[in-house]
């Protein structure tokens, strides 16, 4: 009998963080859970980092993680990104998919302190060939028209997932798992046709339409936000705010 994606082995990688702005702040602390099967005991790998930067008011009510944690029992940001990406790089070499709730916001920041610690990328480095799922996108094609707020809280209760301790990065990296596999199981003819590798590439271009449409409500509100197509990683910007392409010859790229 066939295996679908949804009962095999899965990963699951979480950040908790400064802010919500993925080109300046920093990973506090970070996740990953690995599962064989569903029911199966999980392995969590969890990292305190100390951000070099004080962490806000609002982010430390939101994760209660504070600078006096971060610099008594926290490691060197550097280290920590550098050992977060081996760990998503063993992934990729098992050929384990790898849960990432809102991914376009977990891996572009870690692909920014890759940059800034070590003067690498995320996709031009071990864990290029990572393959992700992320129940957000998911679950909005599965789900195009139903009404309401799409965060991890939000899907849990939908679906009926446990989610203990939210806003910890672990525990949301354990919930977004479970949610995944839930998702896969309640939508076998949509998605588990398909394998996990299938499913990164269609993510991309259903992620990029679910954002054309967002773009077009904000443009009719006369909401000046703007969305980024990109998925499961936002493509560097240099100072003139061009994607950072080895053609691009801005000096502000240098």
């Amino acid at each position: 009998m066939q295996q679908h994606w949804y009962t095999g082995p899965l990963a699951s990688f979480d950040t908790e963080t400064t802010g919500v702005d993925v080109e300046n702040d920093r990973i506090v602390s970070a996740a990953l859970v690995v599962q064989l099967a569903p029911g199966a005991p999980a392995r969590t790998t969890t990292w305190l980092a100390d951000p070099g930067v004080p962490i806000p008011d609002g982010a430390r009510a939101v994760h209660g993680i504070t600078d006096e944690q971060v610099r008594a029992h926290g490691r060197p940001a550097g280290t920590v990104v550098a050992e977060v990406t081996r760990a998503l790089a063993a992934e990729a070499r098992a050929g384990r998919p790898v849960v990432v709730m809102n991914a376009p916001y977990d891996l572009t920041l870690l692909d920014r302190e890759l940059r800034r610690h070590h003067g690498v990328t995320l996709a031009g480095g071990p864990a290029a060939g990572l393959v992700v799922l992320d129940p957000r996108v998911l679950d909005k094609h599965v789900d195009r028209y139903r009404k309401g707020r799409r965060t991890l809280t939000d899907l849990c209760a939908h679906y009926g997932v446990e989610l203990a301790g939210a806003h910890d990065a672990a525990a949301d990296a354990t919930a977004a798992l479970a949610l995944t596999r839930r998702i896969g199981a309640r939508y076998p003819a949509a998605l588990g046709a398909l394998s996990a590798a299938e499913l990164h590439l269609r993510q991309a271009i259903w992620h990029a339409a679910q954002a054309r449409g967002l773009q077009h409500w904000f443009d009719r509100s006369g909401t000046p936000e703007r969305v980024d197509l990109s998925w499961p990683l936002r493509p560097a910007r240099c100072g003139c705010g061009r994607r950072l392409e080895p053609e691009h010859g801005c000096e502000a790229a240098a």
